[in-house]
């Protein structure tokens, strides 16, 4: 069965750098997208990257581009979000879903990972 599992998830300082992991099993990943989410208290589900399995394409929001990076290690089964330069913005649980196609709507996801909270906070 498809499953995706995050972890890294913790505080940190603003300014400060974490580093997410999402490891897939189930699927090929060379067929679908990986695309990290998250969503704040009272806020809407939002897309922040993605990358495609079938050509490495990536996708970064406007808020975290040039902050935040997203790699995958095919090796290991497992895709990264490096975040840099933190803000309490950032402040969400951060989800690793895949999907079949290229989108930034949650709605096109029909498999997700559990969660990890990030809070970015002095």
């Amino acid at each position: 069965e498809v499953q995706l599992a995050e972890s890294g998830g913790g505080l940190v300082q603003p300014g400060g750098s974490l580093r997410l992991s999402c490891v897939h099993s189930g699927f090929a990943f060379v067929n679908y997208v990986i695309t990290w989410f998250r969503q704040a208290p009272g806020k809407e589900r939002e897309a922040v990257s993605g990358i495609s399995g079938g050509d490495g394409v990536t996708y970064y929001a406007d808020s975290v581009r040039g902050r935040f990076t997203i790699s995958s290690d095919n090796a290991k089964n497992t895709v990264y979000l490096q975040m840099n330069a933190l803000e309490p913005e950032d402040t969400a649980v951060y989800y690793c879903a895949a999907s079949l196609e290229r989108s930034a709507s949650p709605d096109e996801y029909h498999y997700w990972g559990q969660g990890t909270q990030v809070t970015v906070s002095s």
